[in-house]
């Protein structure tokens, strides 16, 4: 019976510590959901945690804002998010693939080097991209802010790691006796063997493109380009003139992350926990 007790008197800092964490992140977002329901007259005058009556206005508002500029820029968060993170997801897996399970001079070289992107800070290779793009005439453009995030070391290296627990040198060496070629064994054996580990990629890159903010707002000047990282903070900025927009900025931050939840909501489906669930069968 104590050491029954003394379990449980453990397990209880773990929880307690677990449950502060989720407290600490959960909290902002409540904070947002209950701000973004105030009018502009009840934002600054009623309790921080109490629900408003203006949810609704402020959404028909940031609609209309501009002819409906908040929009546009949510198609192009979609544009960027979405064809960056399918791209970064299809590079990774084939190279991931490729550093697995094939033997070739310098291998390890790029290996190493992978390894050591994933150490370099985005912030550092802002201005350089910048530099290199306003050189070859693309800065302000979409091409800017897509083709940055198709090469992402960190998913190559989580798409190595995967490709060489998921797909068995065994099951490739079958289908080379059997007469497959190496396209066919990639396309008809490894990839659906990977889809798991490229559904968490996919997720990993579509959340970190969709937040993104450094890049597309060094690329970009066109605001008619901006994703709504830059969009609402060029909100941000004008709030400091008009505190109305305050309640815009909240209501966009808002309904920013209502396509993540979703996003997460649907794909959850994808990750099995059995490796060789995809060609196996």
């Amino acid at each position: 019976m104590a050491a029954v007790t003394t379990r449980r008197s453990t397990g209880l800092l773990p929880t307690a510590v677990l449950l502060a964490g989720a407290i600490y992140c959960l909290f902002p977002v409540s904070w947002v959901l209950i701000a973004a329901t105030k009018s502009p007259g009840e934002l600054f005058t009623t309790p921080t945690m109490a629900f408003g009556t203006g949810f609704l206005s402020n959404v028909s508002d940031l609609l209309a804002y501009r002819d409906g500029v908040f929009w546009l820029w949510l198609v192009n968060t979609f544009v960027y998010a979405g064809g960056g993170s399918l791209l970064a997801t299809v590079v990774a897996a084939v190279s991931g693939y490729a550093l697995a399970k094939y033997r070739f001079p310098g291998r390890a070289l790029i290996f190493n080097l992978l390894i050591g992107g994933i150490l370099v800070p985005a912030v550092v290779l802002a201005i350089p991209q910048y530099l290199l793009f306003s050189k070859v005439g693309m800065a302000d453009t979409y091409w800017a802010v897509l083709l940055p995030q198709i090469l992402s070391p960190y998913s190559i290296y989580l798409a190595r790691v995967y490709a060489t627990a998921a797909i068995p040198d065994s099951l490739l060496e079958a289908g080379r006796i059997d007469g497959a070629g190496e396209w066919t064994l990639m396309s008809r054996v490894a990839l659906p063997l990977m889809v798991p580990g490229m559904v968490t990629i996919f997720l990993f890159q579509f959340v970190a493109i969709w937040n993104n903010f450094l890049l597309p707002f060094i690329m970009l000047g066109d605001d008619g380009k901006f994703p709504l990282t830059v969009g609402l903070y060029t909100l941000l900025a004008a709030g400091a003139n008009q505190p109305a927009l305050y309640n815009l900025i909240l209501t966009g931050a808002l309904l920013s992350i209502i396509p993540l939840i979703a996003l997460f909501l649907t794909m959850q489906r994808y990750w099995r926990t059995d490796l060789s669930s995809g060609a196996v069968k």
